[in-house]
């Protein structure tokens, strides 16, 4: 049982160095070539002198994780379809963020890819998974169109419905990240430890390649935030937030986790729930409910130090993963 658990750290520890190294040896060149952060004008005004911070590092918390997971999957005899698919989904979502990013950098604006072009893309790379999900995966009840629904203890058959289910899923998570990344360090952080916590979910649950690969985004995304903490010397960009969301969820729906994710990563929902909220009570009276969205925004607005913000949301989301792993034992 705890073979797995051992494993995960080795890929933590790699993943960790080698996201270090890369990150360190990024910020230079994406300096050089102009690749920034443009910094939208109706934000909160502290962040206005964040314009010109590299971006795009999310390259280096790719690399270190799925290098990482490779080698740690080789050497524990580990290395399926089953654990390459979550790797392949992370670097198609980066694909995504890269663009967005790439455009951002050559209009020397904060738009990028327009929604209707991001969502396609998402769809499309997200149906592809979830066709493989339902028809070629494993799982804790032995794969196919099952989900396993926490605290009652029971898988039900999606049937049909599962495939949107899980474009849902991913969709959603992908773009839940990519709101949570607006502070120094916060999406990095509160990664860090939903990932960690997927490590400890799939460890009990007898997995082991998508135990390991977790295991790499947690040492992916503590060698970025060596850089990434306040005050940021590299933003991860869409490149990395739209990676990251795409292997949560991928991952989560290889191991039947898919709402002890949500519990563990509570963060990222309430994120993307003010975003919703706020746009829809807008639009209806007119009023905002929150001063800004996502939620980070609003704090700060308030008065609260960025710092005090990131720490906030780290110990919420530890409080969540603590949460999680409570229902996941009931």
């Amino acid at each position: 049982m705890y073979t797995p658990l051992i494993f995960a750290v080795f890929a933590l520890v790699i993943a960790w160095v080698i996201s270090g190294f890369v990150t360190g040896k990024l910020i230079p060149f994406l300096k050089k070539k102009q690749f920034q952060q443009y910094v939208r004008e109706e934000g909160p005004q502290s962040h206005l002198k964040k314009t010109g911070t590299p971006s795009m590092g999310g390259i280096a918390i790719i690399t270190g994780a799925v290098i990482s997971a490779l080698l740690v999957n080789l050497a524990n005899g580990t290395l399926t379809h089953q654990t390459l698919v979550p790797m392949i989904v992370m670097v198609l979502f980066a694909l995504i963020g890269f663009i967005d990013d790439y455009e951002k950098a050559i209009k020397k604006n904060n738009l990028g890819l327009n929604p209707k072009q991001k969502i396609i893309m998402q769809l499309a790379f997200s149906l592809a998974f979830a066709v493989y999900a339902a028809y070629f995966s494993g799982g804790m009840a032995g794969g196919g169109t099952e989900v396993w629904i926490p605290l009652f203890d029971v898988y039900v058959d999606f049937g049909w419905l599962y495939v949107p289910f899980v474009v849902f899923v991913m969709v959603a998570m992908s773009n839940a990240v990519n709101l949570t990344d607006g502070l120094d360090g916060l999406a990095s952080g509160v990664t860090t430890l939903v990932a960690f916590f997927m490590v400890i979910g799939g460890t009990v649950f007898g997995f082991s390649g998508e135990v390991l690969f977790f295991g790499g985004i947690a040492g992916g995304c503590l060698g970025f935030l060596m850089y990434n903490r306040n005050p940021a010397k590299i933003f991860m960009g869409d490149t990395g937030s739209m990676a990251l969301g795409g292997a949560l969820a991928a991952g989560a729906v290889m191991m039947k986790m898919e709402f002890l994710l949500a519990v563990a990563g509570l963060i990222y929902v309430m994120e993307a729930l003010s975003v919703v909220i706020q746009v829809a009570v807008f639009k209806k009276n007119g009023k905002r409910v929150f001063k800004m969205a996502p939620l980070h925004h609003h704090f700060e607005l308030c008065g609260m130090n960025e710092r005090k913000v990131v720490a906030m949301f780290w110990g919420l989301t530890l409080l969540f993963c603590l949460l999680a792993i409570l229902i996941m034992n009931i």
